[in-house]
């Protein structure tokens, strides 16, 4: 009698589970996160807390609690009102002028011509110098009123030489921000220009369009979600312009170019007078935060409206 072996029938195993720390994503980004809170929430809640003193390193055992006094002093003293203003002046008046060359730097630079690359990487140069050498380059090489490139063009149209820093300052801290900023904006907005399909531009000029109604309809609504990044960083950034102020006009004539940051550090590193300056800086936070949430939702209403 012949047997029949049924056919071998593979049963699934399941694998074995493996013993220790299971690795998840969680497990991968928290030590991240914690560097990130042990290096700006730990500072930022240490300067809340210090803004509630009235705290001084020329006595510093003495620290009494005088909860906002801080924050009144600051906020209704003229003085102190009118370095907010210039804060907001500064920054404002450097976001709209980098907007404007840099959008137009990078209509500019869209089009094709000989010399576009090489070009290209001389506009983004002052983006690479620093602060502080900025400061230096603007205020002996361009503003000097003996030997400086703009008196010079003045006095050579017949005009007498201008002591620019000291006749015009705020005029010349935000001129200096602005040339080392619009490349920055330029090369955003370049970017976010590049991706607007050319078969767009084709079809509205086999339309008719004007090039202001081709930039006005098409150009414009493509560009604001670069123009949000723009202000967003550019924004966070300007509030806490220091070295341009610092190695330029030290926040005079009086306190004409005096910002928050500027103001920060004379309170802490020439006053000494930490708990003022941490009150300060708590304000330049939230001031920094209400100005970015305020231009974006400005920004977006702009967009919303012209797309309804």
């Amino acid at each position: 009698m012949t047997t029949v072996t049924p056919p071998y029938t593979a049963t699934h195993v399941p694998p074995a589970r493996k013993r220790g720390l299971r690795v998840t994503p969680a497990v991968l980004i928290w030590p991240a996160m914690l560097y990130l809170i042990l290096t700006t929430q730990v500072p930022f809640f240490m300067t809340v807390y210090y803004s509630f003193f009235r705290y001084n390193l020329v006595d510093p055992s003495s620290r009494p609690f005088i909860g906002v006094q801080n924050y009144v002093t600051l906020l209704t003293d003229p003085q102190n009102l009118r370095i907010l203003g210039n804060t907001v002046l500064l920054a404002g008046g450097s976001l709209l002028l980098t907007l404007i060359l840099g959008g137009a730097l990078a209509l500019l630079l869209n089009r094709q011509f000989a010399g576009r690359a090489l070009l290209r990487t001389l506009m983004i140069s002052s983006f690479l110098v620093m602060p502080i050498v900025t400061a230096v380059i603007w205020k002996n090489m361009l503003l000097n009123p003996v030997f400086g490139f703009f008196s010079w063009v003045v006095a050579s149209l017949g005009g007498q030489p201008v002591d620019w820093l000291a006749q015009f300052p705020m005029a010349s801290v935000i001129a200096m921000v602005t040339w080392e900023w619009t490349p920055f904006a330029m090369l955003i907005l370049l970017t976010g220009l590049q991706s607007l399909p050319d078969d767009q531009i084709e079809a509205a000029r086999l339309d008719g369009a004007s090039p202001m109604q081709e930039f006005r309809h098409i150009v414009l609504p493509h560009w604001m979600q670069a123009i949000q990044v723009v202000v967003l960083m550019e924004t966070i950034a300007l509030l806490q312009v220091y070295g341009e102020i610092y190695g330029s006009t030290s926040g005079g004539p009086g306190v004409a170019t005096t910002n928050l940051p500027y103001f920060i550090y004379q309170k802490a590193f020439a006053e000494y007078n930490i708990g003022l300056a941490s009150a300060a800086g708590v304000i330049t936070v939230i001031l920094t935060n209400i100005l970015a949430v305020y231009l974006l939702k400005l920004i977006n209403r702009s967009t919303s409206s012209r797309g309804g």
